[in-house]
């Protein structure tokens, strides 16, 4: 079984990254709340979730991130998701979560910034 979740947050030049590992369940509800709180206080800029190290996200944990979403957009922040498995990236684009969060390498030079994977 995987890890509970861990998010530690990082300051970058445009905003804040959400370091993500282990899995987003009902358990990572405080770990996502206090990671977004904490991104909240670097300034006004951008999120990055990043989900390299993420085993494992239900739907409950897809649930915590469109409530982060729902913040950000309030908070007029842009979020970004990077490094999601291709796996990942097809449930984001089924449940249409992709309609509010870019996905790195999906953008108009086609960059990834995350798994490497093509589409």
């Amino acid at each position: 079984m995987s890890s509970p979740l861990e998010a530690s947050v990082q300051p970058e030049a445009s905003g804040a990254r959400i370091v993500l590992s282990g899995r987003i369940d009902r358990d990572g509800d405080d770990a996502m709340a206090g990671a977004y709180a904490a991104a909240r206080t670097m300034g006004s800029g951008s999120i990055v979730l990043d989900f390299a190290a993420t085993d494992y996200i239900n739907s409950t944990g897809i649930a915590l991130i469109v409530r982060l979403l729902a913040e950000a957009r309030r908070d007029g922040r842009p979020v970004r998701a990077s490094g999601l498995s291709e796996h990942y990236r097809e449930i984001f684009r089924i449940t249409r979560l992709s309609d509010f969060i870019a996905l790195d390498g999906d953008g108009p030079s086609g960059d990834s910034h995350d798994d490497g994977g093509s589409r």
